[in-house]
């Protein structure tokens, strides 16, 4: 059997205008401390996914929305409230996208958009 080519998402990494004040936030609102810290890079493994947090010199008032990273959860409304209660902005509610399925969004305080999804149907490969 032939292996595949493309192994699946490895890293979502965020923009951020003041990478010590996010690296505090996001410990804070990942509930995770991160394993890798530098002035060019800080990584967090999210259950088994890398979050990266790049300085951003000249950020910009506001930022596109063309891509979305939505991070697994098990109970959506108090995951998205943790994550207000953490400064998080309020940007989409908890909502059903068919069946079981919910997702979120918030955006930090740098204006990056966070997604929340929960999916009882996806299972990984093994």
């Amino acid at each position: 059997m032939e292996k595949q080519n493309i192994l699946g998402l490895r890293t979502t990494a965020y923009k951020v205008g003041a990478i010590d004040k996010a690296k505090k936030w996001y410990t804070k609102a990942f509930e995770t401390e991160p394993y890798f810290v530098e002035p060019f890079y800080v990584g967090f493994n999210i259950g088994g996914y890398e979050l990266g947090l790049l300085p951003e010199e000249n950020q910009p008032n506001e930022k596109p929305e063309s891509v979305l990273t939505y991070w697994g959860v098990n109970d959506i409304e108090k995951v998205y409230n943790h994550f207000l209660e953490s400064g998080a902005i309020e940007y989409e509610k908890p909502h059903s996208v068919g069946g079981p399925l919910m997702i979120a969004t918030v955006k930090d305080p740098w204006g990056n958009i966070i997604g929340l999804i929960y999916n009882p149907i996806f299972k990984l490969k093994e």
